[in-house]
């Protein structure tokens, strides 16, 4: 098979187009930059979708040291410390930098930020635009912007299957296009491709977050950290709808509760209540509805009529199914939101690949530890994307030529290992389904079939889930249902080349990292 070498004059190549590759792009200029998009942009991007806003300490009696203990505590004991520092300080002036590229945040009349409040902050500290629809908002300016500067060159349509390494660095990255399959020399590449959500049947995230961006990391060789870590959000509106519409913490926030169908309010004796670490909402309504029971968010009580008036888009998809949330309470269920494990990286996105960086989800910095604090997500892209532009703008470009691999794997498709994934990985785990999980997983990951890249990345984290005997944040073992501050004060990385790992049946040598 034939390829087509073009020649992008040794830009760097960021491989994902939501608010992370977005924003990296822009910090780059004027540098140029090559930005793929696997679709037209804004049209995939799980940014998108976002419902929830971004933390930072904007408040007057809130400040860094008050956002920093929170996302500690979150996290469980796996947070890198200075890094978490370094982005709750960068935080406050990472939102006027958005909105110098025009995202318009909520206000009040007198032009103050207006500040909401989601579980686990001591401090109303979240920034949302129209309300409900900050991923919209921040998709929509940043794409306008990107637009206009001349140094980014979009490729929409264009999906990237595999990054072509040489003496343990990237020299290209293998891409394919509508009319066929492209080379694009570069000694730089970003991976921004998002999370993994997709590889669940009950997810938030689009069909196509399946650890694309994880799948291209791991047969370069690259280091992971902390994969066993997914978080479950508590409150998907339960329906056939996929990707499951989020039902914000946001809510929460505002006052709705959650009760069961008689009206009870389950959570009541749990320090926090509905504004609990995720991870201990997610698993009190899993349980609920393991025992037979609906769950509802109910918020008549703290909203009512101004519902639709303070999240609009919520609002209309209730409708959609039939629920008015001003006199009705919603039907919820957890579904797979977010992960905090992914590519290990340095302070400057860095990976263990020489020439390649991640930023965003599919990246582990060590902010979000063992449970993200909700909101820190969006604001951990936007500020390392600034920290990841830095280093590739410093990084020498010198070119070779170089002969085209002619292997192009099949385009992603987890649709049949979903079943296999949500019951090995679900909130709920034990050491029989993970084996089993990975039993099943091992011949798809190995085979050259469309499902092998999602089930490889699948395995990573099954077997990051096995070798993590102890239950921490969300990853919870029913085997192993106590925390083990002795015997697991690390995080857990995945090292190796997969091609060979997988091929004898272990994916990728477990060791132990201290942080």
């Amino acid at each position: 098979m034939s390829c087509d070498i073009h020649d992008i004059g040794g830009a760097p190549i960021i491989i994902g187009a939501g608010v992370a590759g977005l924003m990296t792009a822009l910090h780059l200029a004027p540098h140029p930059v090559v930005l793929l998009s696997n679709a037209p942009l804004g049209t995939e991007a799980c940014t998108a979708l976002a419902q929830g806003g971004l933390a930072a300490s904007l408040g007057g009696e809130d400040g860094p040291e008050f956002h920093l203990c929170d996302t500690l505590a979150a996290g469980d004991g796996l947070c890198d410390e200075a890094t978490v520092r370094r982005l709750v300080r960068a935080a406050p002036k990472a939102i006027k930098a958005l909105e110098d590229f025009g995202v318009a945040f909520d206000r009040y009349f007198d032009g103050r930020l207006r500040l909401g409040l989601e579980a686990a902050h001591s401090h109303r500290r979240i920034v949302h635009a129209g309300g409900d629809a900050t991923g919209r908002e921040l998709i929509r300016a940043l794409i306008a912007e990107v637009r206009c500067t001349a140094s980014i060159t979009v490729l929409e349509n264009v999906e990237a299957r595999r990054l072509v390494v040489e003496d343990g660095g990237i020299i290209a990255v293998l891409a394919v296009s509508r009319t066929g399959t492209i080379v694009l020399p570069t000694r730089r590449a970003v991976l921004a491709t998002g999370g993994i959500g997709g590889l669940f049947c009950d997810t938030t995230n689009p069909p196509g977050s399946c650890g694309h961006g994880l799948a291209l990391a791991a047969w370069a060789g690259a280091e992971f950290a902390n994969l066993e870590f997914v978080q479950f959000h508590p409150t998907a509106l339960d329906g056939p709808r996929r990707p499951m519409p989020l039902v914000s913490e946001a809510v929460r926030g505002e006052g709705a509760v959650l009760i069961d169908e008689a009206g009870e309010r389950f959570l009541s004796e749990t320090p926090g209540g509905e504004l609990a670490p995720r991870d201990v909402v997610a698993r009190a309504v899993w349980q609920k509805l393991a025992d037979g029971h609906r769950v509802f968010l109910d918020a008549r009580q703290c909203l009512g009529s101004r519902f639709s008036d303070r999240f609009p888009a919520i609002a209309n998809v209730c409708r959609e199914a039939d629920v008015d949330p001003s006199v009705d309470p919603i039907p919820v269920r957890p579904a797979a939101h977010y992960h905090m494990g992914g590519v290990a990286v340095d302070g400057a996105g860095r990976s263990s690949v020489e020439g390649l960086w991640a930023c965003g989800e599919v990246a582990c910095t060590g902010v979000h530890g063992a449970n993200r604090l909700a909101s820190n997500s969006l604001t951990e892209a936007v500020v390392t994307a600034s920290w990841v532009a830095e280093s590739v703008a410093g990084t020498s470009h010198a070119r070779r030529r170089r002969v085209c691999s002619t292997f192009v794997p099949a385009r992603p498709d987890p649709s049949c290992i979903r079943p296999v994934v949500s019951t090995a990985l679900g909130i709920i785990r034990d050491g029989d389904a993970l084996r089993n999980g990975v039993a099943n997983l091992l011949p798809i990951a190995a085979g050259n079939v469309a499902a092998s890249d999602p089930a490889l990345v699948a395995l990573m984290i099954a077997m990051a889930a096995l070798r993590r005997q102890e239950s921490r944040g969300s990853h919870f073992r029913t085997d192993f249902p106590r925390r083990d501050a002795q015997a697991f004060p690390a995080r857990l990385t995945l090292r190796g080349a997969m091609q060979g790992a997988v091929a004898l049946g272990w994916a990728g040598t477990v060791t132990e990292h201290r942080t």
